[in-house]
């Protein structure tokens, strides 16, 4: 049975690991102000955008890193689960103070990956998984389908639909939804509110997807995270989650039937255009890539700015966070798979106790049993009811034993 001194440490590595993560804002850091967007379209969209940032000071923060570190020997096996999170505040530190530098990069990529970068199955990337959708794409659009999503839903309708759900999953909790001129994406989620950009524009399919990813994800374990005072770190959306966090909102999308064969294509497009920053494409480069592919100059511009916010805007040292989400789904769906074929699906309900990473999940399931951690008082609709989730990964698992072998020589031949 773990001594009460051992609890306490851990309780006030928590906190003071929560202190540190308080001043790494990356979003925050690294928006563009509204002028950007307007000097570009008055300038007709023909010349590379003028962006500062603001200097950031990583001493405060790191010496609260280093606060938290000296508990480190105190805390016994626990110490590895605080060491990453340390190391990844650390990293957004340096993130911040590289801003507009090419050592941006290189925190980007210790911090989110890159897409080239090998998973942990050894043998994929993001950017193989990308270029997967993009041969399926070929293949569909050779059918002449309509599969695009016609934005023209305006934000008020977004945020009346939006409040509903927030009301109805949340009660008192539910956060505030506001519609803002300046918000880093078409729609951001925290505790408090949900910020919805004003100059976006919807299709009925993203209204769903939104609901599921920003509520239903980012919210529940916000507000999770929130409820848990004996681990305060679980509230923080510190750079260490990110992964996890969206490849759950993502993969929540999926099981809720939310997502489509367009919202899969933007995610891998994302990679694609982060990938060109990486070899050197400037934004006006990405920029056109973007118009080409979605014929919407706005669009465009808001799909380049995230590639470029916070980097260097003439190439090579991209913001890498936007391949997460589909690195981020394969790594919390194989997780899942592999938790369910293990028999462990009593560990799932735990990825939604807070902001975490699935490396966090046995040592989390150690702090439930010691009494440091709360179960999650918001849990999404597939989760609350799991009979579907298990079939399908049951069902999922079962698919990944079978050897198409011969079968799939015949039928290739049949469909030839």
């Amino acid at each position: 049975m773990p001594s009460n001194t051992l609890k306490e440490n851990v309780r006030e590595l928590s906190k003071r690991l929560y202190a540190a993560s308080k001043s790494v804002r990356i979003l925050r850091n690294i928006n563009w102000p509204i002028e950007a967007r307007e000097t570009f379209f008055k300038n007709n969209c023909t010349q590379i955008p003028k962006v500062s940032y603001a200097t950031f000071d990583p001493s405060e923060t790191l010496e609260r890193v280093n606060h938290a570190k000296k508990l480190l020997p105190e805390c016994g096996h626990f110490a590895d689960w605080g060491n990453r999170i340390a190391h990844k505040l650390e990293q957004g530190a340096y993130l911040l103070q590289s801003l507009g530098t090419p050592a941006f990069f290189t925190h980007s990529r210790e911090l989110y990956g890159a897409p080239m970068d090998i998973l942990p199955d050894g043998k994929n990337s993001a950017m193989k998984f990308a270029r997967h959708f993009e041969k399926m794409y070929d293949h569909i659009d050779d059918l002449d389908l309509d599969l695009s999503n016609h934005r023209n839903i305006q934000p008020s309708v977004v945020h009346d639909k939006m409040k509903v759900a927030v009301q109805n999953m949340f009660g008192e909790d539910a956060p505030k939804i506001q519609i803002e001129e300046q918000v880093s994406s078409n729609v951001i989620a925290g505790r408090r509110r949900i910020r919805i950009r004003s100059s976006a524009l919807f299709s009925d399919l993203d209204i769903d997807q939104l609901i599921h990813h920003e509520a239903y994800i980012h919210v529940a374990t916000s507000l999770n995270g929130y409820h848990q005072k004996g681990l305060k770190i679980l509230a923080a959306s510190h750079p260490g989650t990110t992964k996890t966090q969206e490849g759950l909102a993502v993969f929540s999308e999926f099981i809720s039937g939310a997502i489509d064969l367009d919202r899969f294509r933007r995610l891998s497009d994302r990679i694609l255009a982060v990938q060109m920053a990486i070899d050197g494409a400037n934004f006006m480069d990405v920029f056109r890539y973007y118009r080409e592919k979605i014929g919407e100059d706005e669009q465009a511009f808001e799909s380049t700015r995230r590639v470029f916010r916070g980097g260097v805007i003439t190439g090579g040292a991209p913001f890498t966070k936007d391949i997460v989400y589909l690195e981020g789904l394969l790594r919390v769906h194989n997780f899942l798979r592999i938790m369910v074929s293990a028999g462990r699906a009593d560990l799932m309900k735990l990825l939604f106790v807070g902001k975490l990473d699935l490396n966090d999940l046995t040592v989390l399931k150690e702090m439930e049993r010691m009494g440091l951690l709360k179960p999650p008082k918001y849990l999404p609709p597939w989760m609350s009811d799991m009979r579907f989730l298990l079939t399908y990964l049951s069902y999922s698992n079962f698919l990944n034993t079978v050897d198409l072998g011969t079968a799939k020589e015949h039928y290739l031949d049949l469909l030839k």
